[in-house]
């Protein structure tokens, strides 16, 4: 039976202060995240900025200088980078990811069309559409949709053009539409890859990772040191508070961090490779730098809520997941998004992980596929949780403002007011 002096559920609701704080931290970051996520997605072929598209004029004739010419009009100016290459130079921006596509003018395009009217006619000109699912099925598919419509757009034109001088009906709705457009892969992926989604979602894997690791390990220690109390259920323990100021509080955790990171990126492998058959090479390179991006984001979670304190969770979900996955280009290209979201993709986290997954995943862990970009962001992440971590519990321990240790409060009094009373 609960004592004379307890308080009761409906006397504490209509209090507003009790309200306030929970009411408004809810109200903003559902308003917040809503914004961010769903900002970043709901127009990207309004929002493309120069989408890199790689174009092969392989034609010995007149035609495919017409066709590359006309590339400006397939799209508003600014959304598309068209990229002119060789067929070598193109398979190469295609295996390192840099272009989302290729469009390819066959050598023989100006002949064939030409004998289209005459009687030594064998085959059907064809402009050849490459896809790049490596770069992420969104992206590639833009880049198809956009170059089938150039090449549909060059075969009515030459259609038009062919059928003004057919003088057999029939054969002038014939050569209205003389272009065949082939549709392939220009850079196969595997079978087990998710149409190129594998890199994304084993990247969100590696975030979440590191940030759900960091703050069990945050406040584990803090109840196993005597600085937060245990509470499971009914069950409630208090251990004795261990003497321990921040700035070796936030090594340990650190140092925790680095350790458990060991088997958390070992069973992420196990499970996504070894159980579910991920297709990945590339693998000893690809444990490395899981487990470097892990411990990463997991000091960078140590070193904020070391800063911050009890917001400190709220502060590096922020960081590490609201705002880094509407920029992390891995379901829609960076090119296809809002410029704030661009901006945002070029020091946020898990762009620069999706980076570096994607290449060791599709591309040959090629350095120039983003892998050397992953390696420095993820150094220099290192070292920024380092220095911002230890520079701020150095400057609490200097300034005295040690860690609060819990003390049992009165009923009333103090703990009214702390209540809302």
């Amino acid at each position: 039976m609960a004592s004379a002096s307890s308080r009761r559920a409906g006397e504490l609701v209509r209090r507003p202060k009790l309200w306030l704080v929970p009411t408004v931290l809810s109200g903003l970051v559902t308003m917040v995240l809503a914004l961010l996520y769903l900002g970043g997605i709901l127009s990207p072929n309004d929002n493309l900025h120069h989408l890199p598209i790689a174009v092969v004029d392989q034609d010995r004739g007149a035609l495919g200088k017409e066709i590359t010419g006309s590339l400006g009009k397939a799209a508003p100016e600014g959304h598309v980078q068209w990229r002119t290459a060789g067929p070598a130079e193109a398979q190469d921006m295609l295996a390192s990811g840099k272009v989302y596509g290729a469009l390819v003018v066959p050598a023989d395009f100006t002949a064939s069309v030409q004998a289209l009217t005459t009687r030594g006619a064998t085959t059907r000109p064809t402009i050849t559409v490459l896809t790049n699912p490596g770069v992420g099925s969104l992206g590639s598919s833009i880049a198809a949709q956009l170059n089938q419509a150039v090449a549909h757009q060059a075969s009515v034109t030459i259609g038009k053009r062919l059928a003004a001088a057919a003088p057999d009906p029939t054969a002038r709705v014939l050569l209205s539409d003389p272009v065949a457009v082939v549709t392939r892969v220009g850079h196969p992926i595997g079978r087990h890859s998710g149409l190129g989604l594998t890199a994304f979602y084993y990247t969100l894997l590696l975030v979440l990772s590191g940030f759900i690791g960091g703050n069990l390990i945050h406040t584990g220690v803090d109840t196993a040191l005597g600085y937060a109390d245990s509470e499971i259920g009914p069950w409630h323990t208090r251990h004795a508070t261990v003497p321990i100021d921040r700035t070796q509080t936030l090594i340990l955790k650190m140092l925790m961090t680095a350790g458990i990171a060991l088997l958390t990126t070992t069973l992420l492998m196990v499970a996504s490779i070894g159980i579910l058959g991920m297709d990945a090479s590339h693998r000893p390179l690809l444990w490395i730098f899981s487990y470097c991006a892990t411990v990463a984001v997991g000091l960078g979670v140590q070193a904020i809520n070391a800063a911050f304190g009890g917001i400190g969770q709220l502060v590096s979900m922020f960081v590490f997941i609201a705002l880094a996955l509407p920029s992390s280009g891995a379901t829609i290209p960076l090119q296809a998004v809002p410029g704030f979201y661009r901006f945002l993709g070029a020091f946020e986290p898990m762009r620069q992980v999706t980076g570096g997954v994607r290449a060791i995943l599709y591309f040959d862990a090629r350095a120039d596929a983003g892998l050397g970009r992953a390696w420095a962001m993820i150094a220099i992440a290192v070292v920024g949780a380092l220095l911002f971590g230890f520079a701020m519990t150095s400057y609490y321990d200097r300034r005295g403002l040690a860690r609060y240790v819990p003390q049992p409060v009165p009923p009333d009094g103090a703990g009214a007011r702390a209540a809302g009373a």
